[in-house]
């Protein structure tokens, strides 16, 4: 299975994640955030498969957040309400995404994603 590279073409990040996978000859299949939003059973299977925590899904640098001002309330709304709220805008989820077949990747940390693809 090629990763699935999950992005937003005007984000300076994904841009340069895009262009880290092309230089070392990842093929990958690519989806859009934005016309393509993650759907909650989605995120709650990247959210198993990364290990990590809701609030590390969350763009917290997108306007979006801060207009919806989600500092405080990430930290004590229940997991299945960030889920849905997540899966309602895909500005809203920190970008890109690498999805794998055993592991999710989000954000671009160059060191990461070379100990996790090379």
């Amino acid at each position: 299975m090629k990763p699935l590279f999950i992005q937003y073409a005007k984000c300076g990040t994904c841009i340069k994640a895009r262009k880290w996978l092309e230089a070392h000859n990842i093929a990958f299949d690519t989806r859009d955030i934005i016309t393509q939003n993650p759907t909650e059973p989605e995120l709650g299977s990247w959210l198993r498969d990364s290990s990590l925590p809701v609030q590390k899904f969350f763009n917290t640098s997108g306007l979006k957040y801060k207009e919806l001002n989600l500092k405080d309330k990430v930290k004590t709304t229940p997991e299945d309400q960030l889920l849905a709220l997540l899966a309602s805008d895909g500005k809203l989820v920190k970008r890109p995404v690498l999805v794998l077949s055993d592991r999710v990747l989000v954000g671009f940390k160059k060191e990461e994603w070379a100990k996790t693809l090379l």
